[in-house]
């Protein structure tokens, strides 16, 4: 939830500048802007955007917030989590040799692999695999796409081996992977360090504490901060990481405002209602699942999130045989409405989208019960509400083609 004064307060800015409104029932997806930062924040990066800082020191005080929070030994900031990964790789590569440092991309050096699971090898508006390359370095493919083996781990791990990438995600394979505590384990025992994406996770000390060396998180998702990288991990890593700004991180370099903003929403984090706010999240469900409940051919039931964080979505799981359309239809007829609704939409081929309530505004809750009982009483005809579901597979890279055309 949101600390805007009303709708109305929420709305002024789309209407003065021609934007679309649209209530994301999505999740913290970066197509729509990551998350809604809360006004201490804002009033943050606003403050440093109007002063010089030395960049060290501000720094500085981000890895001192990223230890409270973490419990790791040192963190820093970055322009994205995706722009973290590439730069922890970088670090593992060259440690504290700056000659190293301006070598990359190009000429990585002899350890220069990245072992990852095959099935954490996801799509999450890239490759995961281009984030590990930027940094000059190879994918070192562990397993197949549903399992991976200790054996076929402990064979990648080669005296070229500079880390292994372990991912945290809703986009990744959930079963037949090696776990965290299990992946740790081999990869020291060859005195490989362990680099963990958790780019949208709550968890922000458990990573760690299982023996990461590094971890990624997003600032601007859950933690509801401007878009940065936030990574957290042992001292000497981090420096190492830190220092990739003197090469490749020169371009994905943050700014005063986004360091500033990121250790607000830390610090905000840290004094969150985290119950209060879980309240809230369940009453915007329990409303919805009451709008749809005993209607023909829907099925909506909460879920949990697939990587353990405290919350849960609404499922919506479509019969089109007795409904009046596919789930990819609803969908795309709920985003179709102004303000458009965007739901999670990314595994409707298997017959249900999702809602999330994490990132509401004022009136929204609402709003999104008005819009559910139009859609669902059959205010549209049968050719609308059947969809392709290609459209919600190949969207990512259609609104960039799209774009200015």
């Amino acid at each position: 939830m949101t600390d805007f004064d009303s709708p109305a307060d929420y709305w002024a800015w789309h209407d003065a500048n021609g934007y679309s409104r649209l209530i994301n029932v999505s999740g913290t997806m970066t197509g729509l802007g990551g998350s809604i930062v809360r006004r201490s924040t804002r009033m943050a990066t606003e403050a440093a955007m109007g002063r010089f800082v030395k960049i060290h020191e501000l720094q500085a005080r981000g890895s001192d917030v990223i230890s409270r929070l973490t419990g790791a030994e040192a963190g820093c900031i970055t322009a994205s989590a995706a722009a973290g990964i590439t730069l922890c790789v970088a670090g593992c590569m060259t440690g504290l040799d700056p000659a190293r440092v301006e070598a990359l991309p190009c000429s990585p050096g002899a350890k220069s692999e990245v072992a990852v699971q095959m099935g954490h090898l996801c799509g999450y508006g890239a490759p995961i695999s281009v984030a590990v390359e930027l940094a000059g370095a190879r994918v070192r493919t562990v397993g197949q796409s549903t399992l991976a083996m200790d054996y076929q781990l402990e064979a990648a791990l080669t005296e070229q081996t500079a880390a292994a990438l372990y991912v945290v995600s809703h986009h990744v394979v959930h079963y037949g992977q090696i776990p965290l505590a299990r992946f740790v384990e081999i990869a020291h025992a060859r005195g490989v360090p362990v680099i963990v994406d958790a780019a949208s996770e709550y968890d922000l000390t458990g990573f760690i504490a299982a023996g990461a060396d590094l971890v990624i998180y997003s600032g601007q998702k859950f933690l509801g901060g401007p878009t940065a990288g936030i990574i957290a991990g042992t001292r000497d890593l981090i420096r190492a990481t830190y220092l990739q700004n003197t090469g490749i991180g020169r371009g994905l370099k943050v700014g005063k405002e986004s360091i500033a903003g990121a250790i607000a929403a830390m610090e905000a984090w840290l004094e969150r209602d985290h119950a209060g706010i879980r309240a809230e999240e369940t009453a915007a469900l329990d409303r919805w699942q009451a709008v749809l409940d005993g209607r023909p051919g829907i099925q909506a039931v909460k879920v949990p999130d697939p990587t353990g964080n405290p919350l849960e979505r609404l499922q919506v799981q479509v019969d089109p045989a007795t409904a009046s359309g596919n789930a990819a239809g609803y969908a795309r007829a709920l985003a179709d409405r102004n303000p458009a609704v965007i739901v999670r939409d990314h595994e409707v081929e298997l017959g249900y989208f999702q809602l999330d309530p994490c990132n509401l505004a004022p009136g929204q809750m609402e709003m999104v019960a008005e819009a559910l009982a139009e859609v669902f009483d059959g205010s549209a005809d049968r050719g609308r509400l059947d969809a392709d579901c290609s459209s919600a597979r190949n969207g990512g890279i259609d609104g960039y083609l799209n774009w200015l055309a």
